[in-house]
Protein backbone atom coordinates (compact mmCIF):
# COMPACT_ATOMS: atom_id res chain seq x y z
CA UNK A 1 0.00 0.00 0.00
CA UNK A 2 1.36 3.50 -0.71
CA UNK A 3 -0.10 6.99 -0.22
CA UNK A 4 0.10 9.75 -2.43
CA UNK A 5 -0.47 13.51 -1.99
CA UNK A 6 1.06 16.93 -2.91
CA UNK A 7 1.46 19.89 -0.40
CA UNK A 8 3.64 23.30 -0.47
CA UNK A 9 5.27 22.61 -3.99
CA UNK A 10 5.98 18.45 -2.42
CA UNK A 11 4.80 15.30 -4.51
CA UNK A 12 4.68 12.63 -1.75
CA UNK A 13 5.07 9.64 -1.44
CA UNK A 14 4.67 7.48 1.56
CA UNK A 15 4.95 3.02 1.42
CA UNK A 16 2.80 1.86 4.36
CA UNK A 17 4.79 -1.03 5.35
CA UNK A 18 7.92 0.09 5.47
CA UNK A 19 7.68 3.56 6.23
CA UNK A 20 10.12 5.05 3.71
CA UNK A 21 9.18 8.50 2.53
CA UNK A 22 9.36 9.46 -1.13
CA UNK A 23 9.55 13.07 -2.40
CA UNK A 24 9.52 12.87 -6.39
CA UNK A 25 9.05 15.13 -9.15
CA UNK A 26 5.48 15.15 -11.20
CA UNK A 27 6.86 12.43 -13.96
CA UNK A 28 7.68 10.11 -11.00
CA UNK A 29 4.03 11.25 -9.32
CA UNK A 30 2.05 10.75 -11.85
CA UNK A 31 3.82 7.09 -13.13
CA UNK A 32 3.30 5.60 -9.35
CA UNK A 33 -0.55 6.80 -9.45
CA UNK A 34 -0.71 4.97 -13.06
CA UNK A 35 0.50 1.81 -11.32
CA UNK A 36 -0.78 1.88 -8.47
CA UNK A 37 -4.22 1.89 -10.60
CA UNK A 38 -3.63 -1.32 -12.04
CA UNK A 39 -4.16 -2.82 -9.07
CA UNK A 40 -0.55 -4.91 -9.56
CA UNK A 41 1.77 -2.27 -9.68
CA UNK A 42 5.03 -4.68 -8.90
CA UNK A 43 3.51 -7.08 -11.49
CA UNK A 44 3.47 -3.92 -14.39
CA UNK A 45 7.13 -3.23 -13.29
CA UNK A 46 7.89 -7.22 -13.79
CA UNK A 47 6.17 -7.29 -17.44
CA UNK A 48 8.55 -5.64 -20.16
CA UNK A 49 5.36 -5.39 -22.45
CA UNK A 50 3.24 -3.20 -19.33
CA UNK A 51 5.53 -1.97 -18.41
CA UNK A 52 6.26 -0.30 -22.18
CA UNK A 53 2.65 0.56 -22.18
CA UNK A 54 3.03 2.61 -19.12
CA UNK A 55 6.51 4.13 -20.18
CA UNK A 56 4.72 5.38 -23.06
CA UNK A 57 1.51 6.57 -21.42
CA UNK A 58 3.94 8.83 -19.25
CA UNK A 59 5.95 9.98 -21.87
CA UNK A 60 2.76 10.81 -23.63
CA UNK A 61 1.80 12.60 -21.01
CA UNK A 62 3.98 14.81 -19.95
CA UNK A 63 6.18 15.46 -23.62
CA UNK A 64 9.19 13.35 -22.77
CA UNK A 65 11.48 10.89 -24.28
CA UNK A 66 10.49 7.20 -24.09
CA UNK A 67 13.72 6.69 -22.81
CA UNK A 68 13.48 8.81 -20.02
CA UNK A 69 10.40 7.37 -18.79
CA UNK A 70 11.43 4.10 -19.47
CA UNK A 71 14.98 5.29 -16.90
CA UNK A 72 12.02 6.37 -14.50
CA UNK A 73 10.11 3.45 -14.61
CA UNK A 74 13.32 1.26 -13.82
CA UNK A 75 14.21 3.38 -10.84
CA UNK A 76 10.65 2.96 -9.73
CA UNK A 77 11.42 -0.97 -9.84
CA UNK A 78 14.67 -0.49 -8.10
CA UNK A 79 12.67 1.24 -5.46
CA UNK A 80 9.72 -1.87 -5.52
CA UNK A 81 12.71 -4.62 -5.08
CA UNK A 82 14.38 -2.65 -2.66
CA UNK A 83 11.01 -3.53 -1.08
CA UNK A 84 10.54 0.87 -0.59
CA UNK A 85 7.49 0.43 -2.64
CA UNK A 86 4.75 -1.28 -2.34
CA UNK A 87 6.07 -3.78 0.33
CA UNK A 88 4.55 -6.24 2.02
CA UNK A 89 3.62 -6.00 5.37
CA UNK A 90 5.94 -8.49 7.73
CA UNK A 91 4.28 -7.35 10.65
CA UNK A 92 0.52 -8.77 11.17
CA UNK A 93 1.41 -12.17 11.37
CA UNK A 94 3.84 -10.83 14.42
CA UNK A 95 1.50 -8.54 16.40
CA UNK A 96 0.18 -10.56 18.78
CA UNK A 97 3.28 -12.00 19.81
CA UNK A 98 4.61 -8.30 19.46
CA UNK A 99 1.85 -7.20 21.70
CA UNK A 100 2.58 -9.69 24.46
CA UNK A 101 5.63 -8.03 25.23
CA UNK A 102 3.86 -4.99 26.74
CA UNK A 103 3.80 -7.42 30.03
CA UNK A 104 6.33 -4.99 32.51
CA UNK A 105 4.87 -2.11 33.93
CA UNK A 106 7.28 1.26 33.13
CA UNK A 107 4.69 4.14 33.84
CA UNK A 108 2.17 5.01 36.10
CA UNK A 109 0.39 7.94 36.53
CA UNK A 110 -0.69 9.37 40.08
CA UNK A 111 -3.40 11.09 39.92
CA UNK A 112 -1.97 13.07 43.45
CA UNK A 113 -5.78 15.36 43.14
CA UNK A 114 -9.00 15.15 41.97
CA UNK A 115 -9.83 18.27 42.64
CA UNK A 116 -8.87 21.36 40.96
CA UNK A 117 -8.65 25.50 41.68
CA UNK A 118 -9.89 26.10 37.92
CA UNK A 119 -12.94 25.40 36.17
CA UNK A 120 -12.16 24.18 32.37
CA UNK A 121 -15.77 24.38 30.44
CA UNK A 122 -14.21 21.14 28.25
CA UNK A 123 -11.99 19.31 31.35
CA UNK A 124 -12.44 15.18 30.20
CA UNK A 125 -11.83 14.85 34.20
CA UNK A 126 -15.11 16.34 35.46
CA UNK A 127 -14.14 19.03 36.43
CA UNK A 128 -11.03 18.07 37.94
CA UNK A 129 -13.27 15.88 40.35
CA UNK A 130 -13.75 13.25 37.41
CA UNK A 131 -17.53 13.81 38.10
CA UNK A 132 -17.72 13.82 41.98
CA UNK A 133 -14.86 11.22 42.90
CA UNK A 134 -13.32 13.80 44.76
CA UNK A 135 -9.86 13.31 46.71
CA UNK A 136 -6.13 14.04 47.82
CA UNK A 137 -3.91 11.23 47.88
CA UNK A 138 -1.99 10.93 50.91
CA UNK A 139 2.11 10.79 51.08
CA UNK A 140 1.04 6.71 52.19
CA UNK A 141 -0.46 5.68 49.39
CA UNK A 142 1.72 7.69 46.44
CA UNK A 143 4.91 5.71 48.27
CA UNK A 144 2.68 2.19 47.90
CA UNK A 145 1.97 3.62 44.23
CA UNK A 146 5.52 3.55 43.69
CA UNK A 147 6.26 0.21 45.76
CA UNK A 148 4.50 -1.48 43.43
CA UNK A 149 5.69 0.19 40.28
CA UNK A 150 9.19 -1.29 41.34
CA UNK A 151 7.63 -4.51 42.27
CA UNK A 152 6.10 -4.99 38.68
CA UNK A 153 8.64 -3.52 36.38
CA UNK A 154 11.24 -6.85 36.46
CA UNK A 155 14.66 -6.08 34.96
CA UNK A 156 13.40 -2.83 33.48
CA UNK A 157 15.69 0.35 35.40
CA UNK A 158 14.27 3.51 33.90
CA UNK A 159 10.54 4.36 35.12
CA UNK A 160 8.22 6.58 34.43
CA UNK A 161 5.64 8.90 37.06
CA UNK A 162 3.69 11.27 36.30
CA UNK A 163 2.16 13.80 38.57
CA UNK A 164 -1.45 14.43 37.41
CA UNK A 165 -5.14 15.66 38.08
CA UNK A 166 -6.85 17.81 38.62
CA UNK A 167 -4.32 20.37 39.47
CA UNK A 168 -1.66 18.09 41.40
CA UNK A 169 0.18 21.56 43.12
CA UNK A 170 -3.16 21.66 45.20
CA UNK A 171 -1.18 18.69 47.00
CA UNK A 172 2.68 19.69 46.36
CA UNK A 173 4.31 19.05 49.47
CA UNK A 174 3.02 15.47 48.86
CA UNK A 175 4.30 15.21 45.69
CA UNK A 176 7.26 16.03 46.95
CA UNK A 177 7.62 13.55 49.49
CA UNK A 178 7.20 10.93 46.63
CA UNK A 179 9.76 11.78 44.70
CA UNK A 180 12.08 12.34 48.12
CA UNK A 181 10.80 8.09 48.35
CA UNK A 182 11.43 7.34 44.82
CA UNK A 183 15.11 8.48 45.30
CA UNK A 184 15.42 6.49 48.01
CA UNK A 185 14.51 3.57 46.02
CA UNK A 186 16.62 4.77 43.29
CA UNK A 187 19.11 3.13 45.59
CA UNK A 188 17.85 0.49 46.83
CA UNK A 189 16.38 -1.16 43.86
CA UNK A 190 19.21 0.32 41.15
CA UNK A 191 16.25 2.13 39.09
CA UNK A 192 15.95 5.43 37.86
CA UNK A 193 12.43 7.37 37.95
CA UNK A 194 12.26 10.25 35.88
CA UNK A 195 8.64 12.17 37.15
CA UNK A 196 6.94 14.19 35.37
CA UNK A 197 4.62 17.31 36.28
CA UNK A 198 1.41 18.39 34.34
CA UNK A 199 0.21 21.81 35.79
CA UNK A 200 -2.52 24.55 35.04
CA UNK A 201 -0.43 27.39 36.92
CA UNK A 202 -1.55 29.24 38.67
CA UNK A 203 0.20 27.64 42.20
CA UNK A 204 3.76 27.90 40.40
CA UNK A 205 6.00 29.85 42.62
CA UNK A 206 9.95 29.84 43.07
CA UNK A 207 10.00 26.53 45.39
CA UNK A 208 8.43 24.60 42.16
CA UNK A 209 10.29 26.10 39.69
CA UNK A 210 13.43 25.32 41.33
CA UNK A 211 12.12 21.54 42.67
CA UNK A 212 10.85 21.18 39.23
CA UNK A 213 14.30 22.13 37.63
CA UNK A 214 15.92 19.35 39.84
CA UNK A 215 13.64 16.68 39.55
CA UNK A 216 11.33 16.91 37.15
CA UNK A 217 12.36 15.18 34.00
CA UNK A 218 9.43 17.22 31.51
CA UNK A 219 7.02 19.61 32.59
CA UNK A 220 4.06 20.11 30.80
CA UNK A 221 2.12 23.58 31.15
CA UNK A 222 -1.87 24.03 30.19
CA UNK A 223 -2.17 26.83 28.22
CA UNK A 224 -4.81 27.28 24.60
CA UNK A 225 -2.75 29.89 23.13
CA UNK A 226 -4.05 33.59 22.68
CA UNK A 227 -5.93 35.17 25.96
CA UNK A 228 -8.96 35.33 24.25
CA UNK A 229 -8.63 31.78 23.17
CA UNK A 230 -7.44 30.57 26.54
CA UNK A 231 -9.91 32.32 28.75
CA UNK A 232 -12.86 31.16 26.48
CA UNK A 233 -12.44 27.59 28.25
CA UNK A 234 -9.83 27.41 30.96
CA UNK A 235 -12.34 30.06 33.68
CA UNK A 236 -10.91 30.26 37.43
CA UNK A 237 -13.92 29.02 39.76
CA UNK A 238 -15.14 32.67 39.98
CA UNK A 239 -15.89 32.41 36.19
CA UNK A 240 -13.27 34.82 35.15
CA UNK A 241 -9.98 34.02 32.81
CA UNK A 242 -7.26 32.57 34.14
CA UNK A 243 -4.47 33.98 31.19
CA UNK A 244 -2.84 36.87 33.37
CA UNK A 245 -2.52 34.83 36.60
CA UNK A 246 -0.48 32.21 34.61
CA UNK A 247 1.68 33.83 32.00
CA UNK A 248 4.31 35.16 34.32
CA UNK A 249 4.64 31.59 36.08
CA UNK A 250 5.06 30.03 33.11
CA UNK A 251 7.12 32.20 31.81
CA UNK A 252 9.36 31.87 34.99
CA UNK A 253 9.46 28.40 34.70
CA UNK A 254 10.50 28.28 31.21
CA UNK A 255 12.86 30.69 31.18
CA UNK A 256 14.85 28.78 34.56
CA UNK A 257 14.26 25.22 32.79
CA UNK A 258 15.82 26.28 29.75
CA UNK A 259 18.48 28.85 30.97
CA UNK A 260 22.25 28.35 30.10
CA UNK A 261 23.98 30.62 31.71
CA UNK A 262 23.99 28.71 35.16
CA UNK A 263 20.92 29.79 37.21
CA UNK A 264 19.50 26.46 36.15
CA UNK A 265 22.91 24.53 37.97
CA UNK A 266 21.70 21.23 38.66
CA UNK A 267 18.95 21.31 36.80
CA UNK A 268 17.74 17.32 35.98
CA UNK A 269 16.58 18.11 32.16
CA UNK A 270 15.04 20.97 30.39
CA UNK A 271 12.09 19.51 28.63
CA UNK A 272 8.71 20.95 28.84
CA UNK A 273 6.05 21.41 26.24
CA UNK A 274 3.18 23.92 26.13
CA UNK A 275 -0.35 21.84 25.55
CA UNK A 276 -3.02 23.75 24.38
CA UNK A 277 -6.74 22.31 23.31
CA UNK A 278 -8.63 23.50 20.55
CA UNK A 279 -12.73 23.75 20.19
CA UNK A 280 -15.13 24.90 17.56
CA UNK A 281 -14.55 28.59 18.95
CA UNK A 282 -10.81 28.38 17.60
CA UNK A 283 -10.53 26.68 14.61
CA UNK A 284 -8.22 29.00 13.68
CA UNK A 285 -6.18 27.36 16.04
CA UNK A 286 -2.54 27.60 14.20
CA UNK A 287 -2.70 31.59 15.42
CA UNK A 288 -2.73 30.13 18.91
CA UNK A 289 0.31 27.92 18.50
CA UNK A 290 1.88 30.49 16.95
CA UNK A 291 0.84 32.73 20.17
CA UNK A 292 2.91 30.31 21.97
CA UNK A 293 5.61 30.62 20.28
CA UNK A 294 5.59 34.15 19.87
CA UNK A 295 5.65 34.16 23.53
CA UNK A 296 8.87 32.54 24.06
CA UNK A 297 7.78 28.97 24.39
CA UNK A 298 9.39 26.69 21.83
CA UNK A 299 7.37 23.28 22.77
CA UNK A 300 3.95 23.22 21.83
CA UNK A 301 1.36 21.12 21.72
CA UNK A 302 -2.23 21.58 20.75
CA UNK A 303 -4.97 18.83 20.56
CA UNK A 304 -8.35 19.01 19.39
CA UNK A 305 -10.83 18.23 22.07
CA UNK A 306 -12.96 15.37 22.08
CA UNK A 307 -16.04 15.75 23.33
CA UNK A 308 -19.97 14.96 23.28
CA UNK A 309 -21.31 15.90 20.03
CA UNK A 310 -24.04 17.82 21.60
CA UNK A 311 -21.36 19.96 23.21
CA UNK A 312 -21.29 23.66 21.97
CA UNK A 313 -17.78 23.57 21.54
CA UNK A 314 -17.62 20.03 19.82
CA UNK A 315 -16.08 19.84 16.83
CA UNK A 316 -17.65 18.51 13.87
CA UNK A 317 -16.81 16.71 10.50
CA UNK A 318 -17.91 19.79 8.35
CA UNK A 319 -15.08 21.69 10.07
CA UNK A 320 -12.28 19.08 8.46
CA UNK A 321 -11.34 21.33 5.77
CA UNK A 322 -10.75 24.36 7.60
CA UNK A 323 -8.61 22.19 10.31
CA UNK A 324 -6.78 20.81 7.68
CA UNK A 325 -5.90 24.28 6.10
CA UNK A 326 -5.06 25.15 9.49
CA UNK A 327 -1.88 22.10 10.02
CA UNK A 328 -0.68 23.29 6.31
CA UNK A 329 -0.69 27.09 7.74
CA UNK A 330 1.07 26.10 10.93
CA UNK A 331 3.58 23.50 9.07
CA UNK A 332 4.39 26.31 6.52
CA UNK A 333 4.59 29.00 9.38
CA UNK A 334 6.92 26.81 11.22
CA UNK A 335 9.06 26.07 8.15
CA UNK A 336 9.44 29.82 7.49
CA UNK A 337 10.71 30.80 10.93
CA UNK A 338 13.04 28.36 10.97
CA UNK A 339 14.53 30.11 7.52
CA UNK A 340 15.11 33.33 9.92
CA UNK A 341 15.98 31.10 12.96
CA UNK A 342 13.09 31.55 14.89
CA UNK A 343 12.22 28.09 14.72
CA UNK A 344 9.74 26.13 17.43
CA UNK A 345 8.81 23.09 17.68
CA UNK A 346 4.96 21.20 17.54
CA UNK A 347 4.71 17.83 19.12
CA UNK A 348 2.83 16.28 16.19
CA UNK A 349 5.35 17.75 13.61
CA UNK A 350 8.10 15.87 15.27
CA UNK A 351 9.32 12.55 13.38
CA UNK A 352 12.00 10.44 13.07
CA UNK A 353 12.72 9.05 9.89
CA UNK A 354 15.11 6.97 10.59
CA UNK A 355 15.74 6.06 14.23
CA UNK A 356 12.47 5.04 16.33
CA UNK A 357 10.09 4.76 17.57
CA UNK A 358 10.48 0.95 17.04
CA UNK A 359 8.47 -1.48 15.38
CA UNK A 360 7.24 -3.18 18.87
CA UNK A 361 5.74 0.20 19.94
CA UNK A 362 4.43 1.05 16.34
CA UNK A 363 2.44 -2.46 16.21
CA UNK A 364 1.72 -3.07 19.83
CA UNK A 365 0.73 0.63 20.25
CA UNK A 366 0.53 2.57 23.41
CA UNK A 367 1.10 0.46 26.46
CA UNK A 368 -2.38 1.19 28.39
CA UNK A 369 -3.21 -1.48 31.11
CA UNK A 370 -0.11 -3.42 30.16
CA UNK A 371 3.11 -1.14 30.59
CA UNK A 372 0.91 2.16 31.93
CA UNK A 373 -1.42 2.37 34.73
CA UNK A 374 -3.27 5.51 36.42
CA UNK A 375 -3.42 5.30 39.93
CA UNK A 376 -6.51 6.96 41.93
CA UNK A 377 -6.25 9.13 45.20
CA UNK A 378 -7.24 5.88 47.25
CA UNK A 379 -4.97 3.67 45.56
CA UNK A 380 -7.30 2.02 42.44
CA UNK A 381 -6.04 1.01 39.10
CA UNK A 382 -7.01 2.17 36.00
CA UNK A 383 -5.77 1.38 32.87
CA UNK A 384 -4.64 4.73 31.84
CA UNK A 385 -5.35 8.24 33.44
CA UNK A 386 -8.19 8.63 30.51
CA UNK A 387 -10.33 5.54 31.50
CA UNK A 388 -10.83 6.97 35.63
CA UNK A 389 -13.85 7.60 36.54
CA UNK A 390 -15.22 4.83 34.09
CA UNK A 391 -16.09 2.16 36.72
CA UNK A 392 -16.49 -0.80 34.13
CA UNK A 393 -12.71 -0.10 33.85
CA UNK A 394 -11.11 -0.71 37.30
CA UNK A 395 -8.21 -3.35 36.62
CA UNK A 396 -7.67 -3.83 40.33
CA UNK A 397 -5.67 -1.69 43.57
CA UNK A 398 -2.07 -1.05 44.42
CA UNK A 399 -2.47 -3.32 47.62
CA UNK A 400 -4.02 -6.03 46.37
CA UNK A 401 -2.71 -5.92 42.47
CA UNK A 402 -5.01 -7.00 39.44
CA UNK A 403 -8.20 -8.00 40.81
CA UNK A 404 -9.64 -7.94 37.09
CA UNK A 405 -7.19 -9.68 34.69
CA UNK A 406 -10.54 -9.63 32.34
CA UNK A 407 -9.97 -6.06 31.90
CA UNK A 408 -6.22 -6.12 31.25
CA UNK A 409 -7.16 -8.23 28.71
CA UNK A 410 -8.78 -6.64 26.69
CA UNK A 411 -5.88 -4.16 25.96
CA UNK A 412 -3.37 -7.21 26.25
CA UNK A 413 -5.17 -9.51 23.77
CA UNK A 414 -6.35 -8.63 20.46
CA UNK A 415 -5.36 -5.23 20.50
CA UNK A 416 -3.21 -3.56 18.22
CA UNK A 417 -2.81 -1.68 14.79
CA UNK A 418 -4.26 -4.94 12.93
CA UNK A 419 -7.43 -4.89 15.32
CA UNK A 420 -8.65 -1.78 15.37
CA UNK A 421 -11.29 -2.07 12.32
CA UNK A 422 -9.83 0.47 9.66
CA UNK A 423 -5.74 0.66 11.08
CA UNK A 424 -5.06 -2.40 9.24
CA UNK A 425 -5.58 -0.94 5.75
CA UNK A 426 -4.94 2.60 6.41
CA UNK A 427 -1.45 4.14 5.18
CA UNK A 428 -0.21 5.81 8.58
CA UNK A 429 -0.83 2.91 10.85
CA UNK A 430 2.39 2.95 11.64
CA UNK A 431 3.36 6.50 12.39
CA UNK A 432 0.33 6.50 14.81
CA UNK A 433 0.27 3.10 16.00
CA UNK A 434 -3.57 2.53 16.27
CA UNK A 435 -4.10 5.99 17.74
CA UNK A 436 -5.72 6.27 21.73
CA UNK A 437 -7.96 3.53 22.99
CA UNK A 438 -9.21 5.83 25.33
CA UNK A 439 -10.85 7.76 22.60
CA UNK A 440 -12.25 4.90 20.57
CA UNK A 441 -13.69 3.76 23.67
CA UNK A 442 -15.53 7.11 24.99
CA UNK A 443 -16.82 7.78 21.27
CA UNK A 444 -17.75 4.36 20.19
CA UNK A 445 -17.90 1.78 23.17
CA UNK A 446 -14.88 -0.52 22.12
CA UNK A 447 -11.41 0.20 21.56
CA UNK A 448 -11.20 -1.27 18.67
CA UNK A 449 -13.24 0.89 16.94
CA UNK A 450 -11.31 4.22 16.08
CA UNK A 451 -12.47 7.16 16.69
CA UNK A 452 -12.81 8.12 12.82
CA UNK A 453 -12.32 12.13 13.68
CA UNK A 454 -9.08 12.13 15.38
CA UNK A 455 -7.77 9.68 13.03
CA UNK A 456 -8.84 12.20 9.99
CA UNK A 457 -7.05 14.77 11.71
CA UNK A 458 -3.99 12.83 12.60
CA UNK A 459 -3.22 11.61 9.14
CA UNK A 460 -3.07 15.70 7.93
CA UNK A 461 -0.41 16.27 10.49
CA UNK A 462 1.58 13.30 9.54
CA UNK A 463 1.18 14.57 6.30
CA UNK A 464 2.58 17.90 7.17
CA UNK A 465 5.06 16.61 9.28
CA UNK A 466 6.91 14.12 6.72
CA UNK A 467 6.71 17.39 3.81
CA UNK A 468 8.57 19.31 6.30
CA UNK A 469 11.36 17.06 6.45
CA UNK A 470 11.56 16.74 3.00
CA UNK A 471 11.76 20.63 3.33
CA UNK A 472 14.57 20.34 5.33
CA UNK A 473 16.15 18.24 3.41
CA UNK A 474 17.18 21.24 1.22
CA UNK A 475 14.30 20.76 -1.60
CA UNK A 476 11.97 22.97 -2.98
CA UNK A 477 13.95 26.10 -2.25
CA UNK A 478 14.20 25.33 1.56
Amino acid sequence: MIHQYKLNGFNMVVDAASGAVHSVDEVAYDAIALLDESGDPVGVLSDSNAREEIASEIACRHDIARDESREMLGDIKELCEAKLLWSEDPFEAAADAIKMKQSVLKAICLHVAHGCNMDCEYCFAGKGDYSGKSGIMSAETGKRALDYLVEHSGTRRHLEVDFFGGEPLINWDVCKEIVAYGRELEKKYNKIFNFTLTTNGVLIDQDVIDFTNREMGNVVLSMDGRRETHDRMRHSKSGGGTYDSIMDNFKALVEARTADDGRAEGRRSSEYYMRGTYTAYNKDFAADVMAMADLGFKETSIEPVVADPSAPYALHEEALPKLYEEYEKLALEMLDREKKGKGFNFYHYTVDLTGGPCIYKRVAGCGVATEYLAVTPTGDLYPCHQFVGDDEMIVGNIYDGITHPETVDIFRNGNNIYTRDKCKDCWARLYCAGGCAANNYHSNGDINKVYDFGCMLHRKRIECALMMEAARDGQAGF
